[in-house]
């Protein structure tokens, strides 16, 4: 009678340890409520803000058929776009695997074993008259688990979510990919006008050597006037070979961009750059989000890491599930498929750990971390979206009033050398001061050219910075 008590104590104990183990694992932490930044801190210009959005193909504005060419051939072999339609496959392979998991499961099953009992085994072979059986097995087993607490659906939104993040991925490499090969081949342009420039000084030089060593010899000028040419035209040809050096060199960095040989790129002859005058949309600040594809990255990952979470949670939870078998058993193969044969079975399952050492727990302190990291990704790149939008356009602004400086400067290049012509003309001196007129004209010149460039590279980064398309459409609310 005591045995009997103690052993009901004992059951008492256990059932409550079991059953504060249980409303342990029944409280889940409390559901994530995010914060994040909405809106682009910008600062505006003072040429203020009246462009307008770009559009997808925006590098077409530049009205310049070889570049259209070069950024068309690499959105269609550059391995950089290639990897990001890599990523995206696999994304969405992710997406099937975790759709796969959800709803109704069937599996057939089938074995024959024959065996020997042994002859000292609970029931010895001798009081059984053999030793040699057969056991043939036919079935078909149907498994359902119900989703009450939504892991399953939460883990198929996070591999959406995540597929949407490649895809946002994809067209922020497309967007750098043509901001790349924009600022490399107007580059090459700027080389290639500079170039001339270099060569028209070296043979104006070669003039005003001739001009002063014909002065040195006539006593009119001094030896060092010579020498100071010598010097001047040792300068600009090795100007000219950086230059070069240089084409060369973005040569083999677009042929890089695009995945190709040098050879293999399209002809590229020298042409005037392209003027911008661009600025901020007026809706910038509301707008910007939605068209960055790499802020909508990084919102997606946001939306994943959140999903990943609420799976964590739903773990705390009982695993529900329905099991159903229709089978055949017999230990002769002849009688298998006999209606006396069947061993149908059916029956729910409910699976909750109560002890675990604390791994719930960790797995969603590890989602919450995962979390954490990706909503600050998210606030950093909404910070930098804004910085860079506010420093193409500020650069824009810079290099728009150098240039007006820089103008005024050629004008008045071309006056003094309109008045050396005359000059000349009247016979008032020689050609050295048209000579070196025409010198400074063409320094100007170059300078300016650096100008647009800037300018010109400016406004492609700007381009990048506003999203280079229209919005993400299925960026999460």
């Amino acid at each position: 009678m005591k045995q009997r008590e103690a052993r009901v104590r004992m059951t008492l104990v256990v059932a409550a340890c079991a059953a504060m183990t249980a409303c342990a694992a029944l409280h889940p932490p409390a559901p994530v409520k995010l914060q994040l930044r909405g809106a682009a801190p910008i600062a505006t210009p003072s040429n203020g803000t009246d462009a307008r959005w770009p559009t997808a193909q925006w590098w077409r504005d530049y009205d310049d058929p070889t570049l259209n060419t070069l950024v068309e051939s690499a959105m269609a072999q550059a391995p950089e776009i290639a990897s990001a339609d890599a990523r995206i496959r696999a994304a969405q392979q992710d997406v099937r695997l975790a759709s796969a998991s959800l709803g109704l499961r069937a599996d057939a099953n089938a074995q024959f074993v024959r065996q020997r009992l042994s002859d000292n085994g609970l029931l010895p072979a001798k009081f059984l008259g053999f030793n040699w059986y057969d056991q043939s097995d036919l079935g078909i087993t149907v498994r359902y688990q119900f989703d009450w607490w939504g892991k399953q659906r939460a883990a198929l939104e996070a591999a959406l979510d995540r597929s949407h993040a490649r895809a946002a991925e994809r067209r922020a490499a497309e967007l750098g990919l043509a901001a790349a090969i924009s600022t490399t081949y107007f580059s090459w342009q700027t080389s290639a006008a500079r170039m001339a420039l270099q060569q028209e000084s070296i043979g104006i030089l070669e003039r005003q050597l001739l001009l002063t060593g014909r002065r040195a010899d006539a006593q009119l000028d001094t030896v060092d006037a010579t020498v100071a040419v010598r010097q001047d035209m040792a300068t600009h040809r090795e100007a000219l070979a950086v230059l070069r050096g240089q084409q060369q060199l973005q040569v083999i960095a677009l042929a890089a961009l695009l995945g190709t040989d040098p050879m293999t790129l399209p002809e590229m002859t020298a042409r005037p750059l392209p003027r911008t005058a661009a600025a901020l949309p007026d809706d910038v600040g509301a707008n910007l989000l939605a068209r960055r594809p790499d802020v909508a990255a990084s919102r997606w990952r946001v939306e994943a890491a959140l999903r990943d979470t609420d799976a964590a949670r739903a773990s705390f939870y009982p695993d529900v599930s329905l099991r159903a078998l229709a089978g055949l058993s017999s230990i002769e193969l002849g009688r298998l498929l006999r209606m006396d044969s069947g061993v149908p079975a059916a029956g729910i399952a409910v699976d909750l750990p109560l002890f675990d050492a604390g791994l719930r727990r960790a797995r969603h302190g590890a989602a919450q971390a995962t979390l954490d990291v990706a909503i600050a990704a998210y606030d950093e790149a909404v910070v930098n979206a804004a910085r860079e939008a506010g420093a193409a356009a500020a650069a824009i602004e810079q290099a728009t009033l150098q240039r007006e400086q820089r103008t005024q400067q050629l004008a008045a290049a071309g006056t003094l050398m309109a008045t050396a012509r005359a000059r000349l003309s009247g016979q008032l001196t020689h050609i050295g001061p048209l000579l070196a007129a025409s010198l400074r004209e063409i320094d100007l010149k170059d300078a300016l050219l650096r100008v647009d460039l800037d300018a010109l590279l400016a406004d492609i980064q700007l381009k990048q910075a506003l999203g280079g398309g229209p919005p993400i459409a299925a960026t999460p609310q």
